[in-house]
């Protein structure tokens, strides 16, 4: 595998990165092209013994400190969360992106459930079922009819459900969830293509739904609130 295949899956999420600690897409595309540039033109290379994500992050920190104490120019009265960025100091921006992903992943970790899937299509079912994984939760069963969703949820007793709403021949994910939750309180998360479905005013709606296709970034952050603001799914917390 060349190096811009092994680097290529890690750019959106460097680029995101770079924007936040550098206040702006642009001033944060700048930093990564130039790492990239000192990659390729073999002025630089990656650290041995890590995985390429962490040595190319290990480079473009070395980069974007090359200036570490500047402060980007920030417009009288800008009050964005960019402005906000732009105004502090680069070491100081660095130190509080850190401490948020320290955070958060203190958040997880104590968030930590068992998690059940509902969805007849496999590809997206491994999607979601990886995404939640890498999350630190535990998928207890993924399944791909009204039935076995039932059956699971007993059987298995999750502290969050994962639904699409339409399972083809194997029924309605709308069904299967309102038959778990005569059993027992949990968090339902609808996953679908067909949200004007469930979101039609004619009855109590779900309090969380995402639309697909989906981005990983929207199931995390779903996934989080769900348990968060829902004390019972603690209770079944891996």
């Amino acid at each position: 595998m060349s190096m811009t295949q092994s680097l290529a899956p890690h750019l959106p999420y460097l680029r995101r990165y770079a924007r936040a600690l550098t206040g702006s897409q642009r001033s944060g595309d700048a930093h990564v092209r130039a790492a990239l540039t000192a990659l390729l033109e073999g002025e630089e290379t990656l650290a041995e013994g890590v995985a390429p994500r962490v040595g190319l992050y290990r480079l473009f920190h070395a980069i974007w400190q090359s200036g570490a104490e500047h402060f980007d120019q920030v417009e009288e009265g800008d009050s964005t969360p960019e402005g906000h960025l732009r105004a502090l100091s680069a070491s100081r921006r660095a130190t509080l992106l850190l401490t948020a992903v320290e955070a958060q992943k203190s958040i997880d970790k104590q968030l930590a459930s068992r998690v059940l899937i509902i969805e007849d299509e496999p590809i997206i079912a491994m999607d979601l079922e990886n995404l939640v994984t890498e999350l630190g939760h535990k998928v207890v069963a993924v399944c791909a009819t009204r039935d076995e969703a039932v059956a699971k949820a007993k059987s298995e007793r999750p502290g969050l459900v994962l639904a699409d709403i339409n399972l083809g021949e194997g029924g309605s994910g709308i069904d299967a969830v309102n038959e778990i939750l005569t059993s027992f309180d949990i968090p339902v998360i609808f996953i679908t293509a067909y949200p004007e479905k469930l979101l039609t005013g004619e009855r109590p709606e779900p309090t969380y739904l995402i639309a697909k296709p989906f981005l990983p970034e929207t199931v995390q952050a779903t996934v989080g609130q769900a348990l968060f603001f829902h004390p019972a799914a603690k209770q079944a917390a891996a």
